[in-house]
């Protein structure tokens, strides 16, 4: 499995490399705008060296956070269907959880996994909708160095295809948070296959054209 170089104090490490490899006469499509680097910089980042200029599928380390205060590990289907989704791209469960619907619990868990250099991606679900107890949003859009805003509003644009206008009762959130891609779903297990299958699954394999977030992993803590 491909790891980053040095994990222990180079993963939230932008790399010097240059982008030796991007075309110079590329159209300015999405990735030209946001600049992504090139494939040598992204071999460098995580450890392996490039064979040829054909993009291969980069494993990544994800936690899988679930927000309920009744679910445990035999009932949890939503966290299984999304660690057996992961695991069927080819990425790896670093870590997951349970916790009950309480803000400062939820805060807690995301910021160690925010801190923790071997968690690239953090994915929760529960606590997004509308109710007293549901703070999933609350809880971790404050940790977000950047809000990831085209997350939430595809999300609705999909289930809103599934569930028609009940998909206003969601609010699915997405961010960036000290180098790693944070992705706040629903608790229904249809909903984290809708957002995984249709969202971001693709946009966590570095082959996906024309932009992918995993090229964007070295320049995520640029200054």
């Amino acid at each position: 499995m491909v790891q980053p170089l040095n994990a222990s104090d180079t993963r939230h490490e932008p790399s010097d490399a240059l982008d030796l490899d991007r075309p110079t006469n590329a159209g300015m499509d999405c990735a030209t705008a946001i600049r992504p680097v090139g494939y040598r910089t992204i071999a460098h980042y995580f450890g392996f060296e490039p064979m040829s200029q054909e993009r291969i599928f980069i494993p990544l380390s994800i936690a899988v956070l679930t927000v309920s205060d009744t679910r445990a590990e035999e009932t949890d289907v939503s966290g299984k269907t999304l660690v057996e989704r992961l695991a069927a791209a080819g990425h790896r469960a670093q870590d997951k959880r349970i916790v009950p619907d309480d803000i400062y619990r939820v805060r807690a868990v995301v910021s160690e996994w925010i801190a923790d250099p071997n968690v690239q991606v953090i994915i929760t679900t529960g606590g997004t909708g509308v109710t007293g107890r549901d703070g999933t949003p609350e809880a971790v859009s404050v940790l977000f160095d950047k809000t990831l805003d085209g997350f939430g509003e595809v999300f609705r644009s999909l289930s809103y295809q599934e569930i028609k206008t009940s998909t206003i009762q969601s609010r699915a959130v997405a961010g960036v948070a000290n180098g790693t891609y944070i992705f706040c779903l629903p608790g229904s297990s249809g909903a984290c296959r809708t957002a995984w299958d249709q969202i971001i699954r693709d946009q966590l394999d570095f082959r996906t054209r024309p932009c992918n977030l995993v090229e964007l992993l070295p320049r995520l803590l640029e200054k």
